[in-house]
């Protein structure tokens, strides 16, 4: 079982900025991917930002259109931890922001696990 545990969200102002952290615990052998997705009132998750940790082409990243040139997803040095800044802030930000891991076990292989979501508001 892994757990994730998010920080970071908050209120801030249009054109300012926030880093959001999300750390995995509990029993993994490696992270293959780390993802932020987010869900706004009335709308359906959407995925924000996804790493490739390993696997596939480890340090490879893709971004939603609407976030690409302000959020930056990254990971530290013992891959446990995914970072998401966000830069540029505007209204349409506004939302849970859930962190998301693929994480491989040798008796359960890879399985997908969440974060408990945080709160992003942007507003003046």
């Amino acid at each position: 079982q892994v757990q994730l545990v998010e920080s970071g969200g908050g209120l801030v102002q249009p054109g300012g900025s926030l880093r959001l952290s999300c750390t995995a615990s509990g029993s993994f052998v490696v992270i293959n991917v780390m993802a932020w997705y987010r869900q706004a009132p009335g709308k359906q998750r959407e995925l924000v930002a996804r790493l490739i940790t390993n696997g596939g082409t480890p340090g490879s990243t893709n971004y939603a259109s609407s976030v690409k040139g302000r959020f930056t997803i990254s990971t530290n040095d013992a891959k446990n931890t995914a970072y998401l800044q966000m830069n540029s802030l505007n209204p349409d930000d506004t939302a849970v922001y859930y962190c998301n891991m693929n994480a491989y076990y040798w008796s359960t292989g890879s399985l997908d696990y969440w974060g408990q979501g945080t709160q992003v508001t942007v507003s003046s």
